[in-house]
């Protein structure tokens, strides 16, 4: 397990890798390739209840095999937060492709019973504290143009658009932030 740093963010408060967000308390867990099970789990569960939020598909990612889903949890730093047994939210943390020695927030998701709970702010500041546990000098993203609650988010959290943007669907585009 990996230990947050924080004491208290965004109406949660956070002691060790426990959250408290709104009276729910939430163990935030650093996935090992032993949980792909789990982290494939709840991305096919983000793919399907909000697949407009992802340049990825539900179809891509179900057809990848155990190898390669353990792979990524190698390649890239899976956050988990759990309610007890219930994992309720997810964000990951790869290396940059477009900076060299920087990390980028990919696969950020809340179970919608807990959005509005504090909890996508919780774990957008706890992967930004790994990237720069790991030397990262900038975190960035890409989020879809049309997303306003997760613009407003990450804005919340000290990104700011850089002004690049890139087809992510026909009709929408993704635009890029960066912390």
């Amino acid at each position: 397990r990996w230990s947050l740093a924080h004491a208290s963010l965004a109406g949660c408060t956070r002691h060790g890798n426990v959250c408290c967000c709104k009276n729910v308390f939430m163990d935030l867990r650093i996935a090992s390739p032993e949980d792909w099970q789990t982290s494939r789990d709840i991305r096919l569960r983000a793919l399907a209840q909000d697949p407009a939020a992802f340049c990825s598909t539900l179809e891509g990612e179900s057809a990848l095999n155990e190898k390669q889903w353990r792979a990524r949890m190698v390649t890239a730093t899976t956050l988990l937060a759990w309610d007890g047994l219930a994992v309720v939210g997810t964000v990951t943390l790869k290396p940059d492709p477009h900076e060299d020695g920087g990390r980028e927030l990919v696969a950020m998701w809340v179970d919608p019973a807990y959005r509005r709970s504090g909890l996508a702010s919780s774990l957008v500041a706890s992967i930004v504290d790994r990237a720069v546990s790991v030397g990262a000098h900038e975190v960035a993203l890409w989020v879809a143009e049309d997303n306003s609650r997760a613009r407003s988010l990450y804005e919340r959290s000290g990104f700011e658009l850089t002004g690049e943007r890139d087809v992510m669907r026909p009709g929408v585009d993704q635009v890029r932030m960066r912390k």
